[in-house]
């Protein structure tokens, strides 16, 4: 058999999307009947990106199984300072059972499973966050129950957190709606694809310039940050692109009555999203931020059985 990846939702089809989410809702209902899954098992966590959610959700998985986790930051390993991808990936296949890594270019991801034996998780890149995907739809199906045919509005950046939501949400035909200022859309040709992706199993993909338009009658109201770890740069003229996009109480209320808000987290209150919802009754980000660690436990389960 190959080894099987994690680098986008797309290494899934809709019947292993919706195992892995029965399987984290077991683990979440019973955390104590998986310990061990794990025992002799190592985990190498190389992440060259900042995390709090990711690190601590992904080291307590392995643990909880009762693996080992091995954690590294981006100067602590060979790799990046002359070492070939392809190399650390040879030698880590020999160490450990799984790596997770976390940084910026997909391109690196792609080449670390081409080399490795064992299976390679997607911690987050610039274009895909994976992990975060499942969590979500996970927290979705908790709140508001079967996740076909549900609308999910996002408003705000056409990021990597935006591209794995879309895909999972396709798989699981559902309907999704992103409003971004012109210059600041997901990427064209994932789009293109998930779009199909979700035509095929009863779903859409709509690609819109008005939030309240977005948000209109929608099931699950979701944004991220404007400006994303390596975008400080851009910080002013980002906050200027998205004035009008902050999801405040107004911009709530045009969501359906029972409509949840999601946030991968951090949030910064006053951008893109305000204090009220963030914090109000409707904002579900706490069980967002905890569903991490029950989908990660899924995740492992799938890749190393």
């Amino acid at each position: 058999m190959s080894t099987r990846h994690l680098l986008t939702i797309n290494d899934l089809d809709a019947a292993t999307l919706l195992a892995l989410l029965a399987d984290a809702r077991a683990a979440k209902a019973d955390p104590a009947a998986l310990h061990g899954a794990l025992t002799g098992r190592t985990v190498l966590m190389h992440f060259t990106k900042a995390s709090t959610r990711t690190r601590v959700s992904v080291e307590t998985a392995v643990v909880r199984l009762g693996g080992h986790p091995i954690f590294t930051r981006g100067d602590e390993l060979q790799l990046g300072r002359g070492e070939p991808i392809a190399d650390t990936a040879n030698v880590v296949s020999r160490w450990c059972d799984a790596i997770f890594i976390r940084t910026f270019a997909h391109a690196d991801v792609e080449e670390l499973a081409r080399h490795a034996t064992i299976p390679v998780v997607n911690a987050l890149t610039d274009d895909h966050h994976p992990l975060q995907a499942l969590a979500d739809l996970m927290t979705i199906e908790e709140h508001l129950g079967e996740l076909q045919g549900k609308t999910i509005a996002w408003v705000g950046d056409g990021n990597n957190v935006f591209h794995s939501l879309a895909q999972a949400a396709a798989l699981a035909g559902m309907h999704v709606r992103i409003a971004t200022p012109a210059g600041y859309e997901a990427d064209p040709e994932i789009m293109r694809a998930t779009a199909a992706i979700a035509l095929d199993h009863g779903g859409s993909i709509t690609e819109l310039r008005d939030p309240t338009e977005a948000v209109a009658g929608a099931d699950v109201v979701v944004t991220d940050v404007f400006v994303s770890m390596g975008e400080e740069a851009q910080t002013a003229a980002k906050l200027e692109a998205f004035r009008g996009y902050q999801v405040d109480a107004a911009l709530m209320a045009q969501a359906a009555p029972t409509a949840i808000f999601m946030h991968c987290l951090p949030a910064h209150r006053g951008e893109e999203v305000s204090g009220e919802v963030i914090d109000g009754p409707q904002s579900v980000v706490w069980d967002e931020a905890e569903n991490r660690l029950h989908t990660t436990v899924a995740v492992l389960r799938y890749l190393l059985g």
